[in-house]
């Protein structure tokens, strides 16, 4: 028998997963449970304490919920934080004062901004524990990655922020990006991305056979993260204009992006550029053409229920623009999945377990 599969309870690490009755909360259980060095002690979330995994989701698992406050830090190695905006500190504080280096994957907006002004230019509150802010590291896994396996804290990106950023990473690193214009991003997702709350715009009879353009207008809450880590790559400002759309699909993300470039490329050399970035990447594919691709333009399809993002590229004819389509489920990259992949390369693992 494999040495890996035959690990003794006592021997794996440990996790608790806070918020385990939303959309996010449940991939996050369903992939660990098949994690090989995992075990879940802790599922908690406050309205649902008492019942188990299977009076809320469609599952055989019989996982027992409980409240936030009777898990007990000194039992654990590492937590997962899918929890309402604002409510990560309480946690954070738990561990920081056990003086245990448990770890923290949150999947909250709380850590993500370097400024806790800018948290509350874009969420409309004031930000209650800026002080952890520098403790926590960025969860983009293909750029952070050293960053991360020296965290103890990361803060796991938007899924919208996700597919943006991978999406012209290659361009800006390589400063091929005119920033002269905004970088346009027009981005469709599914409805989890809403997560799972009562809410009229989320009726069947409203999404269904509907396409709902929301929050547009430089004010979506995502703008601001996007242009943070862009600002990073490009050691410049850039701006971009971002307009979002609730498409009537249960999950998965489609962002298209439109930039100008310095000089015109054909779409063989961008293609070139971003397969050479990302080749030894696992979890991000490149569409070239080269290798049959229908069209070789990203789709909704090819990242469903994966840790996937898959991009393409196309130049415009006659012009100095490109267009790059960048595709990920919004519950796997944009949120469970690479949280576990983060979760991967801090405690060592191989980052591809638990995800394939």
């Amino acid at each position: 028998m494999d040495k890996e599969m035959s690990m003794k309870e006592s021997e794996k690490i440990r996790v608790a997963i806070f918020g385990a009755s939303g959309y996010a909360g449940y991939e996050l259980y369903r992939i660990l449970k098949k994690h090989r060095n995992v075990y879940i002690s802790y599922l908690t979330a406050e309205t649902s304490a008492g019942k188990k995994i299977d009076d809320i989701f469609p599952t055989i698992d019989d996982g027992q919920i409980v409240r936030n406050e009777d898990v007990d830090i000194n039992d654990l190695d590492a937590v997962f934080l899918s929890l309402p905006h604002g409510a990560a500190k309480s946690v954070v504080e738990k561990i920081v004062d056990s003086n245990k280096r448990v770890r923290i994957i949150d999947l909250s907006a709380d850590y993500r901004f370097d400024d806790a002004d800018e948290y509350e230019r874009w969420y409309g509150k004031k930000h209650t524990s800026p002080d952890f802010l520098d403790d926590f590291v960025y969860g983009l896994t293909e750029i952070n990655r050293e960053a991360i396996y020296r965290a103890q804290f990361v803060a796991n990106p938007g899924c919208y922020p996700t597919a943006a950023i991978l999406g012209v990473y290659p361009l800006l690193r390589t400063k091929l990006i005119d920033l002269s214009e905004p970088i346009i991003i027009d981005a469709k997702s599914g409805v989890t991305g809403a997560g799972r709350k009562a809410d009229v715009r989320y009726l069947f009879a409203e999404v269904n056979e509907n396409v709902s353009p929301y929050n547009i207008g430089y004010v979506h809450r995502h703008t601001g993260e996007i242009e943070q880590e862009l600002k990073k790559v490009a050691n410049a400002d850039v701006k971009i204009i971002f307009s979002p759309h609730l498409v009537p699909v249960t999950r998965g993300m489609l962002n298209t992006i439109y930039v100008k470039l310095h000089h015109e490329l054909p779409t063989s050399e961008l293609a070139h550029i971003f397969s050479k970035n990302y080749e030894n990447e696992n979890f991000v594919k490149v569409l070239t053409g080269l290798r049959g691709e229908s069209e070789a333009v990203a789709t909704f399809q090819h990242t469903m229920n994966t840790n996937l993002c898959v991009i393409s590229v196309k130049k415009v004819e006659n012009s100095p623009y490109a267009i790059v389509v960048s595709s990920i489920d919004n519950l796997g990259k944009g949120a469970a999945g690479q949280a576990v992949q983060n979760f991967n390369v801090m405690f060592g693992l191989d980052e591809s377990e638990g995800l394939l």
